[in-house]
């Protein structure tokens, strides 16, 4: 978050607070009361939107969380594609060394040799 989000947002709950004041004032709450009013009710937002902030943390579904794993998603698809199109490129007997040293190619049964 930049500097001038996070002022937007301060003034935004500041001005939350005084609308809420001003709403209470007008439902008909005495000067303290809707005061003391408007202060609970803002608290009340504030501990919400901290306690969604923290389930999100805690079950992993914060957007840094997610960006992650899409962008490990398109990499991995990505490079597996590029390394596919390598090995495609290679001759048959390359191809057949390389799955023999990385133990990928399905052995003979024994007494076939």
């Amino acid at each position: 978050m930049t500097n001038g989000r996070a002022l937007l947002l301060a003034l935004g709950v500041f001005g939350l607070g005084g609308g809420g004041y001003w709403l209470f004032q007008a439902g008909g709450f005495g000067g303290f009361s809707a005061g003391i009013a408007a202060s609970a009710l803002l608290m009340v937002l504030v501990l919400a939107w901290t306690g969604s902030y923290l389930f999100r943390v805690v079950t992993g579904k914060m957007t840094f969380i997610q960006q992650r794993l899409q962008y490990r998603e398109a990499y991995d698809a990505f490079t597996t594609e590029a390394l596919q199109r390598k090995f495609d490129a290679l001759s048959p007997e390359e191809q057949e060394r390389l799955l023999g040293e990385t133990g990928q190619l399905p052995e003979a049964p024994q007494g076939e040799a």
